[in-house]
Formats: structure tokens, sequence, C-alpha cells
């Protein structure tokens, strides 16, 4: 009896602390979205909002933080158990650097609103997308251990990092073409250079949730 009220109470515990991330996840997600259509609809009033939002993300890492070492030192899981609560830790890290992103994305767009329209300001939402559609799968991997959803996210980044280096080429065009891009297009750089990286991270929360599944690190299938 008391045994089988120590596994509900640890999994109850687990409950929560994948319901914290998650809400993490959304909150960071929602960052990301909010700060690239502040940037693209010049709205300065929802740049100031992301940046400000930004101590809330913080608290939210904290709370995982704290809640993640509680059930280390209290439940002493082994195995899958403690792999769950370390990758949840590690995960936590992740959408944490993924609202920073977002508040830099959002800085940007208070530089881009002093500076002439860029028809580069179109496309940026393009990677963006990709992205946070990356950042959400990585975090449904997360709460549903699926590692072929996670391989996915994995296997995206590449595409998000050819859309970065398509996206680079096509602001360098317009600078070229008229020295008054010059300045817009470099904020847009910073600014796609900021969600490219968001997708990186998503990358590595996907990495997380196959070691924490399996066991073992993924196994690049483009290699031999």
């Amino acid at each position: 009896m008391a045994g089988g009220h120590i596994v509900k109470s640890y999994d109850e515990d687990l409950k929560k602390l994948n319901q914290t991330l998650e809400h993490m996840g959304e909150m960071a997600v929602q960052q990301l979205e909010n700060a690239v259509l502040a940037l693209t609809e010049r709205n300065e009033m929802l740049a100031a909002q992301v940046i400000a939002k930004d101590q809330e993300v913080d608290a939210l890492e904290h709370k995982v933080d704290t809640f993640a070492i509680q059930m280390i030192a209290l439940r002493q899981p082994v195995a899958r158990d403690l792999r769950h609560v370390v990758a949840a830790l590690k995960i936590a890290s992740h959408l944490e650097r993924i609202a920073d992103y977002a508040r830099n994305v959002s800085r940007r767009a208070l530089e881009l609103n002093t500076m002439p329209q860029s028809q580069g300001e179109k496309a940026l939402p393009r990677l963006a997308k990709v992205t946070i559609a990356m950042i959400q799968d990585a975090i449904v991997a997360y709460i549903n251990s699926d590692v072929e959803l996670a391989l996915k996210v994995w296997e995206k980044d590449q595409e998000v990092d050819e859309m970065y280096t398509s996206y680079l080429r096509e602001l360098l065009t317009y600078m070229m073409e008229d020295t008054r891009q010059i300045g817009p297009c470099t904020q847009l750089l910073f600014a796609a250079k900021n969600i490219e990286r968001a997708g990186d991270h998503a990358a590595n929360i996907a990495e997380i949730v196959h070691y924490f599944v399996e066991g073992v690190p993924f196994k690049d299938p483009r290699l031999p």
C-alpha cells in the first residue's frame, strides 16, 4: 500500500513537471510568434511586451529547475525515470534560450521602426513558421516520449539552415542594389540569425528526447 502511494506520488510529480514544461514551451513559442509579428508589422508596443514578458519565461525555468532538483533529491529516480527528470532540466534551459532569441528579435524590431521599409521583411515569417513548428513538435515529442517525431524535428533543422542561408543571400542582394537598405537589412539579418538559432535549440530538445526515451544519443542516418 505504501509502495503504491509512493509510485502514485512520483507520477503526480512527473505530471506536474511536464505540465510546467509544456506551459513554458507554449510561452516561448508565443514570444517568438509575437516578436516576428512585431517586426513585420512594425508594432512597437508588441515588441515592448515581448521584451517585458521574458522575465516570466525566466521564472518558469527557475520553477522547473527547482522542482526537478527536489524530485531527484526526494524520489531518487533511476534509469529512465532519472533521464526523464534530467531531460526536463535541460529542455527548460533550451526553452529559456529560445525566449531570449524572441526578446532579441523584438529589440531588432524596435531598431527597424526607425528605418526605411525593406522587401526583406516579407520573407522572414517563412523562416519563423518552420522554426516555430519545430519547437512545438519538439515539446510534443517530449510530452509523448515520441522518438519518431523527435527525429523529424532534428532532421528539420537542416531545412531551417538552408532557408536562413537563402534569406541571407536575399538580404545581401537588397543591400548591394540600394545602400539605403543596409540599415534595415542588417537588422533583419540579426533577427533571422536569432530565429535560426532558436531552431538549433529545438533540434537540441529533440536529441534530449531521444536520449531520455532510448538511453542512447541520436545516430545521424546521413552518416555511415
